[in-house]
C-alpha cells in the first residue's frame, strides 16, 4: 500500500530533505506540498527535480480541498501556524507527524484531544535524528545513577523557540526517571533566578542562542566523584532527520491519539 503524504514546509531546510525522501522511498506518494512563497509551481522546480511533479499550495485548507485522499500530514514549519496546520489535517482524517518544535503543553493536550476524537495518530518529535534519539536513552539510563543533572541546548541566533524540541523532549524523558537535585533551592538563589535557566520536569534547562551554532543538546550529570556529559549535535546537513522522519510516517498509523518522540517505534 503507498501511503499519500501532504508535507508542509516542503522548500525549507528540513521540509526540503525530507520531501526528497519520500520522493525515493518505494511506499510512499508525496501528493502535495505546502510553502506560501512557492504556491502555484511544481515541487520539483524548485528542489532540482524534474521528474517530481507534486504541486505546491499556499495553505493546508488548500491542499487538502485540491487533493482531499492524504494518508498522513507532516509539518515542517514554524510553532505559530503548526497548531493550527495539524488541526486541520486532523479534520480531513489524515494522521500526523509533527517536526516542528516549540508547540506548548497546551497545544499538545489539544492536538491529543482531536487526534482521539478523530480516531487518528500523531507523532510530534522534537528532532528526528537517530543520534538524539539515542542521546535521549542514554541520559534516561545515566539519571538512574546521578543524582544531579543540567541540559544546556544550543542553537543558531534566530531560533525562536527556546528551549529547543530536542531539549524539552530530554527533559520530559528525564522526568519520568526523577528530578535533579538542586543543592541551593531556587528561592534561595542570590541574584536573579533566572541565572539558573528554567525548571522543566525537575531538570535546569539553559538555552544559549548564538550565530554559527546548529542545533546541538548535552545533558551534564554529576555526583561528588564523577562528571558524564552526553552531547548530540546536529550539523548543517538535514538529511540527518530523514530516516526518523520516514519511520514516523509508516508508524504513525498505528496507534490513536499523540505520541511523543521516536525512541517509542525505534527498538532500543
Amino acid at each position: 500500500m503507498t501511503i499519500r503524504v501532504c508535507l508542509a514546509g516542503a522548500t525549507g531546510w528540513a521540509g526540503s530533505a525530507i520531501a526528497r525522501g519520500i520522493f525515493e522511498a518505494d511506499d510512499m506518494e508525496l501528493v502535495a506540498g505546502v510553502s506560501r512563497s512557492h504556491a502555484g509551481r511544481r515541487l520539483g522546480e524548485v528542489l532540482g527535480i524534474p521528474e517530481m511533479t507534486t504541486p505546491v499550495f499556499g495553505t493546508v485548507q488548500e491542499a487538502f480541498t485540491a487533493v482531499p485522499a492524504v494518508d498522513v500530514f507532516v509539518d515542517f514549519t514554524r510553532p505559530q501556524a503548526a497548531r493550527e496546520h495539524v488541526l486541520t489535517a486532523l479534520a480531513r482524517g489524515a494522521h500526523v507527524v509533527i517536526g516542528t518544535s516549540g508547540l506548548s503543553e497546551e497545544e499538545l493536550a489539544e492536538i491529543d484531544a482531536a487526534a482521539r476524537s478523530m480516531g487518528r495518530g500523531v507523532l510530534a518529535a522534537g528532532n528526528f535524528a537517530i543520534g538524539a534519539v539515542l542521546m535521549g536513552k542514554f541520559a534516561e539510563i545515566a539519571a538512574r545513577y546521578f543524582p544531579q543533572w543540567e541540559i544546556i541546548d544550543y542553537a543558531h541566533a534566530d531560533k525562536v523557540d527556546a528551549p529547543s524540541g530536542t531539549a524539552r523532549e530530554l527533559a520530559r524523558r528525564l522526568s519520568q526517571v526523577g528530578e535533579s537535585h538542586l543543592e541551593v533551592p531556587l528561592e534561595q538563589i542570590v541574584g536573579p533566578r533566572e541565572s539558573r535557566g528554567v525548571r522543566l520536569g525537575g531538570t535546569q534547562v539553559h538555552s544559549v542562542r548564538l550565530p554559527g551554532y546548529m542545533v546541538t543538546v548535552e545533558v551534564i550529570f554529576a555526583s561528588p566523584d564523577q562528571k558524564l556529559v552526553i552531547r548530540h549535535e546536529g550539523t548543517w546537513d538535514a538529511g540527518q532527520y530523514v530516516a526518523g522522519a520516514l519511520l514516523a510516517i509508516r508508524k504513525v498509523s498505528e496507534w490513536v491519539g499523540l505520541r511523543r518522540g521516536l525512541d517509542g517505534i525505534i527498538e532500543l
